[in-house]
């Protein structure tokens, strides 16, 4: 018997992976779908790259093309738009596209107006969002918002690096 349950323990730890990589994907399709609710821009023509700060993060979203105008423009619009809902304390679009269970959301969704600043700034191929607090719960938030962001849009996201003034690579 004791054979049998070792067998049978090892069969669902290999299969475990199988299993949650097939739940990522398939957390995935859906989280493009709702997205495109939301984004205007194509998930599959850009790339989101987040990077974690001591003081909150960054996220930058550029065209995968950067001559593709047309995503370029969008992807600027859109994060222009959701920095000034952010800035309301307005998280439906994330909401809508993550679900309401998403990690650090909700902290985010109950900080006072100023608690969180939020900078807008043109990039090659498209546009980020800084985002900083000296509240170390909303950092903590902000961390957890981007770790399920970069889930979340799986092959079209990236975590970032943050660097010095000099170049010189600093761990987040």
């Amino acid at each position: 018997m004791t054979k049998y349950l070792v067998q049978l323990t090892l069969l669902t730890l290999l299969a475990w992976p199988i299993a949650s990589h097939a739940d990522d994907v398939s957390r995935q399709a859906e989280v493009s779908k709702r997205g495109a609710d939301v984004m205007p821009f194509s998930l599959k023509a850009t790339t989101h790259v987040f990077t974690k700060t001591k003081a909150g993060g960054t996220q930058r979203v550029v065209a995968k093309v950067a001559s593709d105008a047309a995503q370029v423009r969008m992807v600027r619009e859109h994060l222009h738009n959701i920095r000034a809902e952010f800035l309301r304390g307005d998280f439906s679009g994330p909401s809508h596209i993550h679900g309401n269970e998403m990690p650090g959301l909700a902290d985010l969704k109950a900080s006072k107006p100023g608690e969180i600043s939020i900078g807008y700034q043109e990039v090659a191929g498209g546009a980020e969002l800084t985002f900083r607090t000296p509240d170390p719960k909303l950092v903590s938030a902000l961390h957890r918002w981007f770790d399920a962001q970069l889930t979340d849009h799986g092959s079209d996201a990236m975590a970032g690096h943050e660097h010095s003034k000099h170049g010189a690579m600093v761990k987040p």
